[in-house]
């Protein structure tokens, strides 16, 4: 498995490289995210850890594409492809691929693992890391702080509404509403 995980590591980053999408810390933080959450809650740490590297393989590309939409269709067909060169077992390349597909909360979570990704990915921009980390991204992508802020605002709802896990909940609530209140009082309409 390890060999599966350092090209998978290296696809996507080669591809965040390309596209400079995901944020490279935005990267590392879902993916210890999902590390922590899988040792605590129990469940297949390689698994988690394919799913978070791969889940997001085809963001940038499909940015560049103005088919933001698309990503999550595109990363699970490339991470099929990639991950067909390997003799995995029907029930692991199951699992990897729901955590793909369903790690915006659209699709039911075919397993735990899936769920984990899940939250993980939520700590990119509920997190104080993640959220100025996103700030960052949303100020190179717009010209004034208003549309940055309302960006942002937007991930941060999108985010919230993806969280499930009552640990990840605990974690990062008040750092939501935290967040929501500050945008609020940093707008200037």
């Amino acid at each position: 498995m390890k060999k599966i995980i350092d090209q998978a590591k290296e696809l996507a980053i080669n591809e965040i490289k390309k596209f400079g999408v995901p944020k490279m810390e935005h990267f590392v933080l879902a993916n210890e995210k999902g590390q922590q959450l899988a040792t605590t809650l129990d469940v297949d740490r390689d698994i988690v850890l394919l799913g978070t590297i791969l889940m997001d393989l085809k963001i940038g590309q499909c940015l560049k594409e103005s088919r933001l939409q698309d990503h999550m269709k595109e990363s699970s067909a490339a991470a099929q492809e990639f991950l067909e060169k390997f003799n995995l077992g029907g029930d692991v390349l199951k699992k990897i691929i729901s955590c793909i597909e369903s790690h915006h909360g659209a699709k039911p979570y075919f397993c735990k693992e899936a769920e984990i990704c899940a939250n993980a990915d939520c700590y990119r921009f509920l997190s104080p890391e993640g959220f100025f980390h996103g700030l960052l991204i949303f100020g190179r992508r717009f010209s004034n702080l208003d549309d940055s802020l309302a960006s942002l605002e937007e991930k941060l709802e999108e985010k919230h509404k993806i969280l499930s896990l009552d640990i990840c909940k605990q974690e990062l609530v008040d750092y939501y509403i935290n967040f929501k209140n500050l945008i609020q009082k940093a707008k200037r309409n």
